[in-house]
């Protein structure tokens, strides 16, 4: 199937696992660092300054736009494809985790206007944050690709609380059941 014609919605047969290379041993504990990101409510928010008591900050590569490309070679990538039916997971499950105090937003290395336009075609009812010049990514060491000249991050969530990431999930397949396995773990670990 061809990029212009794929179905970002749902996951190809056969993709390459992500295997645990170690590069998110490092986070658990870490303090959050003081980086203002754009979100797609028009504000900045600064995860240093986060009050709900946890929040899941899941990380993607970046979601395709219906009719565009994807960058080549991406469903050769380990954990690259699959960022619109983890995305519609977590929008699935965002009331119950709410339910939970649970505070969901999303980040990518995309520009703003490219995830609000996902935000609204996928009807996404929580903010998701644009980290294009990778403060975060670099203030944290976070692990990343290249595809001709373009950094993304790889999957990975980071559940926060009290100024610190708690937990990390990495890495993350399939992505699609990832949110169920969020809320099973927010269930047996309440703040």
């Amino acid at each position: 199937m061809s990029n212009a014609t794929a179905n970002f919605g749902q996951l190809p047969e056969n993709l390459p696992v992500p295997a645990n290379d170690g590069a998110c041993r490092h986070l658990t504990g870490m303090q959050i660092p003081s980086v203002s990101l754009r979100s797609t409510s028009g504000n900045s928010i600064n995860l240093a300054e986060i009050k709900d008591p946890t929040t899941v900050l899941y990380c993607y590569p970046m979601t395709g736009k219906p009719g565009g490309p994807l960058p080549p070679g991406w469903d050769t990538v380990p954990g690259a494809r699959g960022c619109t039916p983890e995305t519609c997971s977590f929008r699935d499950h965002h009331e119950e985790m709410m339910k939970l105090g649970v505070r969901v937003l999303g980040l990518s290395t995309q520009t703003t206007e490219d995830q609000r336009e996902m935000v609204e075609r996928l009807h996404v009812p929580f903010e998701v944050l644009s980290d294009k010049d990778l403060a975060l990514a670099h203030a944290l060491n976070l692990p990343t690709f290249e595809i001709k000249g373009r950094v993304f991050i790889k999957r990975l969530t980071m559940i926060l609380r009290q100024g610190r990431i708690a937990h990390v999930f990495y890495p993350i397949f399939p992505p699609n059941a990832h949110a169920d396995e969020e809320l099973a773990w927010l269930s047996r670990n309440p703040a």
